[in-house]
This record gives C-alpha cells, structure tokens and sequence, in this order.
C-alpha cells in the first residue's frame, strides 16, 4: 500500500526509475530543480522546465495542464545533484486563478516504472501561494527518499526559483511561463548544457536547502484521504532555515537546512533570524573553490532493493571527516526535526476529525436514541487511534533509524564534538588546528527522549553565551536551591572553557575571568589550579574594571590594525590569541561604565577574536532596568538544567538543551587540563 504523505513526512523509495503524476483540476505547470548537496541550484541548467524540458535524470512536460507526468530515474542523475525539487505554478497572463487557495488540492503520486505506486502527498492548506515545491527526492545514507514539502510561494515562481539560489530567477520565470503558454507544434528552446559533476557551492543564504518551510502546516494524517488543513502554514516568499538554534529568550545554530531562534528575538537581525534563510556552508569557504567531494558510498542494501543502508560515519559530504561528521550531525538534527513535526501534524489531524465527528454524531437528535450515538461514538475513537498508530508507527521506524546512526556516529566524532564521557578524550592531545565548530551541549523532543543530537556551533563564535544560574533555569524539574543552581552554572561554564582550551593549539586561545565578589571561587578551581587563566580571577570594581579597560583597548587596536592592513604593527603587550572572558554572577559588582565596556565587547569583541560568556540570573538583569536588555538578547542562552527553552520557528518545535558536562566523580576536565599544561610548557 502507497504511504499517503503529510507536510514534512519522508518516505524511502524502493525503485530509482520513477513516474511522478500531478492531478490539479485547473492548469498548472510544472518543473524540477536538480540542486547540490546543500540543496542550491547553481544555473538555469540545473532546472527542467516546459522551456527545457529534458535534464539527465528527469523530464517535465512541455505545457501548463491539469495533469501532469514527469519521468525520472535516480541512476541517471550527476554525482553533483543530491536534490530534486518538484515544483508547480499556476501559469501568469491567464483569466485562470491566480492562487492556489481558490482552486482544488492539487495531488502528487510517485510510482514505480511498474505502476505500483510508492507514495502520494495532497497539497493542502494553500492560501495566496501561486508556486509551490510539491515534492523533494533526495539522497540520504546513499538511499533515496520523497519527502512531503508543500512550500507555497505568494511572490511565484520568481520567489521559488530565488528561494534555491537562482540569480536569474525573474528571467527564468518569465521564460518558464512564456513557454508554457507556447502551442504545441512550436519548437522547442534547445536542451540545456547537462549538470556539471563537480560546481563551486553557494556561500551565500540559504544552505543547504535554504528553502525550508516557515512553519509546519497540518494536513490530512497518513493512509487517509485528503482533508482540510487544521492550521495552513502562512505563505513566504522567502523560507527559513539552521545555523544557530535559539531560545524562546535567546537565539542558538544547527547544519544542514535550518537552524532554531529565539521566540523573543522572532523579528531580530543575523542569520538565525525566522524569515531569514540559513546557511550550513562554511562561513570562510569561498566561492571559487569546488564543491567538497562526496563521501564514500555506504556499506549495506543500495537505493534499489526497498531496505534502509546501513548507517556510516561521516556519511554526508565535506572536505574532511570533521567536516562530514558536522552536516551528517546536523543531518540527523533536520530529520528528527522533520518527522517529529509530520507526527504531531497528523496526530493534531486525528483529533481535529475526532471532535468533528463527535460533534455531527451530537447534533443529529436521532442518533441520540438508542445506542447509535453510542456507536458511533466508538467508531470515531476507533478512527482515531487507527490515525495516531499509523503515524506513530512512521514516527518510531523513522526514530529507529536515526538511532541506529546516532550509534555509530558519536564514538566517531572529535574531542571538539564528542561529549566528555567519550573515550576520545582519554588519548587527547592538543591539536595543531583550531576546530570548525564546537559543541554546546545536547538537543532532544519528548517524542524522542533518548536520542540526543549534539548541538554544534560554528568557531569562532559569532556571539556570546549566556548561562542562566536564576531559578528560571531548567523549568520543569526540581531545581536546586539558588546557591547550588549559581554554582551549576560556573562549572557548566568553566566544562566549556576547558573545551576550548582543549581544542585549540597551544597559546591560541586564553581564558580570563571576572569574579566581582568571588562567589565562583569553588567552581573554578579546575581552571586557577590547572594555571591555564591569563590572569588570576578579577575581583572587586578595581580589578572588574581594569581587566574589562584591557580587553577593549585590544579590540579597538587590532580593529584599527585590520582596518589599516597593519597587524604588524601591533604593540608588544597585545595578545592576539582568541580570548573568552567569562563573567560570573553579572550584573552584581559592575558599574555602568563597565557595563557598557561589556557590551561593547559583546558587540565587536567576537569579530577580533573575544568572545564572552556570562554567568547571570536573568532576574536579576532585568531589574537594571532595560539597559541590559540589548546584551541579554545578543547572547545565546544555556541552562545548567535541562531546559526546553530553544524555540524552532521553521516546525514550532520547543527543543530541549542538556549542557555538555563531566560525568559524575570524572577527573576528565583535570586531566585534559593537565595535558594543556604540558603542552604550553613543552611549546615555551
């Protein structure tokens, strides 16, 4: 039996030469983009359109009807395209409607060259979109799947085709449509020149995908018929994605489509921000260098034969094993993001019909006589239950599967991603390379309590951290007294002090600390007594204030060396090695001329190379008034606890963060420390 898609659902494929059918009721045309690993298409070549209706593994058909057959065989696709995007519009200049809300559900099917038919999606829940990206194939673990996307564009086919990464897109759309309109004895515009194997990735947003929706729609639930949408997704022009994942009171950063935000900073600035696309890519990779080459094909069951691979890892593309370990983390982040939110979609389904049926059942007096009330009661709960099994059954085989990879994946990762109990850090030895990202701590969902996806961040940090000691933190669970709760948080901060120190070379990265009235002496003991601080603990408004005076005189100097081109030139005293300053117990001790040196530093420390993490109740920041609010919005909040405070604006999902910590009566931190030591001495 055919899996009946909702938004956000994937699905594997067990045949790689596939049909796919579109049924509209009105004219519609349609098309498919071939997009890269990151899912950006690179030129008008990589997209098949009634203009150019031929590409290497797919063919679209020539005009706009009301039925639709492409063809496309998986085998045939270049090594490059990693993405098939099936995208339909209502075709411009015609008396035809001009939204997708004011004509029928269109409905996809994908078959099989043998008319079995693997998978189908209604589009549901459409408004002013007149484009949408109906379907996507893409390849995962060396299998290919069908995810359910159902992406509408209010702005058209031109905001769909920019959405991918399409510099022409305006140009593109006007010819799409121009051919669509064409009789059909008019000669076809020539092929496009096939797809490159190997093509320079975009490294501008979005990435990977950038075209993720802004919001999960609810749709009808799987196996069953089409029905209304609970709560349509709103129409963009523009989609969201990850390259922090935020708090509902902070932002935070994910790799691969997407990247949660803060619920409080919805409307703010930066890459994280919702309606804002997300770049996976690299930060520093630049345009002209070729794409990183595919990883090496996984052991186990091939795309063909209907079983899932065998998971692998490093398998996801990169220019090296850390750099696939990152997208395959971040990969798994989407996935578990994804079918969670096809779950919850058709388990708010099943309900909605429930309480719509129960509701008909009452309003009919006659069905009150009797036991037909009483029947159909039953049958409406049996419905139900048949609805949300179904849907679980998805949600725990997709569960299962990610498991198995987080499996293999984290006894694999680096010290940089590896969480402390690992065994890699038993034979640490300090690198000679900086990392490309760090990891934070752990993200779960209740659905899916024991797999845990690290949570990765990009080096150099690009924004502060916050630690939260005040009692808001880790809501939901028996929270310690306040003393225990501050004290929680400085050794939550010193675990990534040490984790930087740990993965930078000798000398390249310095910790100093600000300790007004020595509240965190005991939780820093593993830093003082290891020797590694630049300094001893600044304590009292003196010290506070000298250290904070030291720290902006080398940003303002080495801003003005790079401005000038002059990094020579630099006085002897200024350190250029990376610097985190943490701040324990903040505001308390500070006055405002420290304060605003402190946000100053939040503000053009991170790109000179000094990065903050305070330790800070929240509480009480905020009775400073709202001068402390800008600081506390730019910083990315953590709890000692868990917390499900990481609001996912793409699918609504509240994540909850676990802080990454020694396990309990573990000497790693010490001995990792100790080994830094070494290797500072043996380096002098």
């Amino acid at each position: 039996m055919a899996a009946e898609l909702v938004r956000g659902q994937n699905h594997p494929l067990s045949q790689i030469r596939l049909e796919i059918r579109v049924c509209a009721g009105v004219l519609v045309l349609t098309g498919a983009t071939l997009g890269d690993e990151h899912g950006t298409v690179h030129g008008c070549q990589w997209v098949a359109h009634p203009g150019a209706p031929a590409q290497p593994g797919v063919e679209v058909p020539r005009q706009a009807a009301a039925e639709h057959r492409l063809a496309v065989d998986l085998a045939a696709l270049p090594e490059a395209v990693h993405r098939l995007d099936v995208f339909l519009a209502l075709p411009a200049g015609t008396a035809g409607p001009d939204r997708f809300g004011a004509v029928p559900a269109p409905h996809a099917t994908v078959n099989g060259l043998d008319g079995t038919e693997l998978a189908c999606y209604t589009l549901t829940g459409l408004d002013a979109e007149s484009a949408v990206i109906a379907l996507e194939l893409y390849r995962r673990q060396g299998a290919w799947k069908v995810r359910a996307m159902g992406q509408g564009y209010a702005d058209g086919l031109p905001a769909l085709l920019a959405d991918q990464g399409l510099r022409d897109a305006d140009d593109l759309a006007t010819a799409i449509h121009e051919a669509a309109h064409a009789p059909p004895h008019a000669t076809p515009a020539p092929p496009n020149e096939p797809v490159p194997r190997a093509t320079p990735p975009s490294s501008a947003r979005p990435a990977p995908g950038g075209k993720t929706p802004s919001a999960a729609q609810t749709a009808q639930a799987a196996s069953e018929p089409p029905a209304p949408s609970v709560s349509p997704a709103p129409s963009s022009s523009a989609a969201p994605s990850v390259s922090q994942a935020a708090s509902a009171s902070e932002p935070v950063e994910p790799a691969r489509r997407y990247a949660p935000q803060s619920g409080e900073d919805a409307g703010g600035a930066g890459p994280g921000h919702p309606g804002g696309p997300v770049d996976y890519t690299h930060p520093r990779r630049a345009h002209s260098i070729p794409s990183p080459p595919a990883p090496p094909p996984p052991s186990g069951p091939s795309a063909g034969d209907g079983q899932a691979a065998r998971p692998v890892a490093g398998d996801a593309v990169g220019w090296s094993m850390e750099e696939r370990l990152y997208n395959q983390v971040w990969g798994m982040f989407e996935d578990l993001a994804r079918t969670t939110a096809a779950y919850r979609s058709a388990v708010d389904y099943a309900d909605s019909r429930l309480e719509k049926e129960l509701d008909q059942a009452l309003a009919d007096p006659r069905a009150r006589l009797g036991g037909a009330s009483d029947a159909a009661r039953e049958a409406a709960l049996a419905r139900r239950a048949q609805l949300a099994g179904r849907a679980r059954a998805a949600l725990d085989r997709d569960l299962a599967q990610l498991t198995a990879e987080a499996e293999v994946v984290e006894p694999a990762l680096p010290p940089a991603y590896a969480c402390w109990g690992a065994p890699v850090w038993h034979a640490y030895r300090a690198p000679a390379e900086p990392p490309m990202a760090l990891r934070l701590g752990d993200l779960h969902l209740p659905e899916s309590a024991p797999l845990r996806i690290p949570l990765l961040v990009r080096l150099p940090l690009e924004r502060g951290l916050w630690i939260d000691s005040g009692p808001g933190a880790g809501a939901g669970d028996p929270v310690p007294d306040l003393a225990e709760l501050r004290h929680l948080a400085v050794e939550a901060a010193v675990a990534l002090a040490v984790r930087l120190l740990a993965v930078h070379p000798p000398e390249a990265f310095s910790v100093q600390v600000v300790d007004p009235a020595g509240a965190g002496a005991r939780a820093l003991l593993p830093l003082t007594q290891a020797g590694v601080l630049a300094a001893p603990p600044a304590t009292g408004a003196a010290e506070v204030s000298r250290m904070l005076e030291r720290l902006t005189r080398r940003v303002d100097l080495v801003q003005m060396a790079v401005r000038g081109g002059a990094a020579e030139a630099l006085p002897a005293d200024v350190d250029t090695a990376q610097q985190l300053l943490i701040v324990n117990d903040f505001p308390h001790g500070f006055d405002e001329r420290s304060v605003t040196r402190l946000r100053y530093l939040a503000d053009e420390g991170p790109a000179v190379g000094v990065h903050l993490l305070l330790v800070a109740d929240r509480e009480d920041a905020a009775a400073y008034g709202p001068l402390l609010d800008p600081l506390w919005r730019s910083l990315l909040r953590l709890t000692p606890l868990p917390d499900d405070h990481l609001a996912d604006p793409w699918v609504g999902h509240s994540w909850t963060y676990e802080p990454s910590l020694a396990p309990a009566g573990s000497r790693v931190l010490q001995q990792v420390l100790a080994e830094v030591t070494r290797a500072r001495t043996k380096q002098w």
